[in-house]
């Protein structure tokens, strides 16, 4: 469920440092995935924006960077699979609608978005590069899993008879309730439960796939 620059390097870079120029240390690699490195800024700026779209403070915590670590690391590979395969990806206009609906839920006037940012220690772009993400990751997961997804009758029936149901008549009781009325909104959660496992199971033999390396001195 990223605005994060993936940073493109060598095996024999695995453990080296990014400085400036006067060699103090700024960044460092903290996963390496294949021939590509996720450094710790890459972590923090995850953590960071995803938190703040959140409505949450950041967890920068050891235990909070590790998490995001695993996003990130799944992250890599459906970029991955992205490149090699060709798959469709949305164009960046494409996510000015839902910008613009959660800045007018949160921060109606441009100050105070501006103020946010700044608060969050992110900027604009970092929050547009993670919309477009989610954008991508779920029309990747609907391209590469939703053709072969097949719902039958009886499961649609099953869910309306053991979970739909009971939830729409304690809500309402006496109320009329029919199959019929909820069969799309049934058979679209089935097929999204479904998408869910193939995608964790293709992430899990994608793994397998591809040496992955923690650095865990990057964590502490």
């Amino acid at each position: 469920m990223t605005g994060v620059l993936q940073l493109r390097v060598r095996m024999t870079l695995l453990a080296a440092f990014a400085t400036v120029a006067s060699g103090a240390i700024i960044d460092r690699i903290a996963v390496t995935v294949a021939n590509r490195a996720i450094t710790t800024s890459d972590i923090e700026r995850e953590i960071r924006v995803t938190a703040f779209l959140n409505g949450q403070s950041p967890d920068l915590t050891a235990a909070g960077k590790r998490a995001a670590a695993e996003r990130m690391v799944e992250q890599t590979l459906v970029r991955r699979e992205l490149e090699n395969s060709r798959y469709p990806t949305p164009q960046p206009a494409e996510i000015e609608p839902t910008l613009a609906a959660f800045r007018q839920r949160y921060y109606p006037a441009d100050a105070d978005y501006r103020r946010a940012l700044a608060a969050a220690r992110i900027g604009d772009q970092d929050v547009r590069d993670e919309l477009l993400w989610q954008r991508t990751l779920l029309q990747f997961i609907d391209v590469r899993f939703r053709p072969a997804v097949q719902i039958a009758a009886e499961e649609i029936q099953k869910y309306f008879d053991t979970v739909l149901a009971p939830k729409l008549r304690a809500a309402g009781p006496g109320q009329t309730i029919s199959l019929d009325d909820y069969r799309d909104r049934i058979e679209d959660t089935l097929a999204g439960q479904r998408e869910d496992r193939e995608m964790d199971n293709w992430l899990r033999e994608a793994r397998l796939r591809t040496p992955i390396v923690y650095h865990d001195e990057a964590f502490q």
